[in-house]
């Protein structure tokens, strides 16, 4: 990918002026001087005074100068002036918020030049400001919705501990509420700033070779609770050992994610599989359950952050947790695969890169 990416600059034009447009400048004046000679022995021949002689060559010359000013001046606002006014008006757009701004190339995708190039770089980047400033509203606009209902939550229910008509196990429910709630609150802002120092890479990774055997078991068990009050059979195949070089502190957010949404989306009586297999090159965990399933239209926005495609389950979530998934993975140079059928579950696909596969690259 980036030896292409060299090949392709290399086939822009470095120069907007042509090398041809030079000899066309030293052919001209060539012609002229030619030209001046003929018209210098013409005059001669024709034994025209001395002052004929004189005003003659100044007037060609004369309207020569002007004929080639006039042709560079022209020259040089097409190549130069022109398009870069264009660039400073759309920049000037962009600066007062409108993400919208468009400049189109000068030439054809195969006479490129290097200020094509800094123009589309432009374009490309006006867009991406505007996919930022849509996920920010997005982001604002959800986040102010997660963090609206435990608020309302808490609020109502101080309200009606203060009421004297309240009976103490109707405190105990109500007090029981607003921990909930509290608890709901405290681990979307968790998650929050774990995200944002995850996509702004204020977390430094520490890759260190481990035993994610053991990790799946230990996650495994601290949800044990959460199947057996469910009734949900859980079956695990997982090796001994596999050896795989990644964070496990930013692992563990992986499978406790993996582990926590098959349980929740999975109805009583149902099953949770995790297995995990190793080649000679990846760690491969698989995740499935036979919960609800996603709809098609739902797997492509799975990740996308605040995304619930099941909105039966949102007061047990807050939509973070698979974006969490997905930005550790990235940064473990891993992948996440995901295959679901509406109504019969879902299995979620971990790849990691093996330690000694790890090693061999260096």
């Amino acid at each position: 990918m980036k030896k292409d990416r060299v090949n392709y600059y290399r086939r822009i034009k470095e120069r907007r002026f042509a090398l041809s447009l030079f000899a066309i400048y030293c052919g001209t004046l060539l012609l002229m001087s030619g030209i001046h000679t003929g018209l210098i022995v013409l005059m001669d021949d024709l034994q025209c005074d001395v002052f004929v002689q004189s005003i003659v060559p100044i007037i060609y010359w004369g309207i020569a100068a002007v004929g080639i000013t006039v042709f560079t001046r022209k020259r040089v606002k097409d190549t130069y002036e022109i398009p870069l006014h264009s660039m400073a008006k759309a920049t000037a757009k962009v600066a007062q918020g409108d993400f919208s701004v468009y400049v189109p190339p000068l030439h054809t995708a195969d006479k490129l030049d290097y200020l094509d190039i800094m123009i589309m770089d432009f374009n490309k980047m006006v867009e991406e400001l505007g996919s930022i400033e849509t996920l920010k509203t997005d982001f604002v606009s959800n986040v102010s919705h997660e963090m609206k209902t435990p608020i309302a939550v808490i609020k109502n229910c101080a309200e009606i501990l203060q009421m004297s008509e309240v009976t103490d196990e109707a405190r105990v429910e109500y007090a029981k509420s607003i921990e909930n709630a509290a608890a709901r609150l405290s681990n979307l802002i968790s998650d929050i700033l774990k995200l944002n120092k995850l996509e702004n890479q204020r977390i430094m990774p520490e890759v260190e070779d481990y035993n994610v055997c053991r990790q799946l078991c230990e996650s495994i068990l601290h949800f044990e609770d959460a199947w057996d009050e469910k009734g949900i059979e859980l079956e695990t195949e997982i090796e001994d050992a596999a050896m795989v070089s990644a964070d496990a502190n930013l692992m563990e957010l992986v499978w406790n994610n993996l582990i926590s949404n098959a349980i929740k989306f999975t109805g009583k009586g149902g099953s949770v599989t995790v297995r995990q297999t190793s080649d000679e090159n990846h760690v491969i965990v698989t995740v499935s359950d036979t919960g609800c399933g996603i709809a098609k239209e739902s797997i492509n926005h799975i990740f996308d952050k605040f995304y619930q495609g099941d909105t039966s389950h949102s007061k047990e979530g807050n939509g973070l947790g698979l974006a969490l998934v997905k930005r550790v993975l990235e940064l473990m140079d891993g992948d996440i695969q995901i295959v679901s059928e509406e109504g019969k579950g879902s299995t979620f696909t971990v790849t990691l890169p093996a330690a000694d596969s790890c090693n061999r690259k260096f």
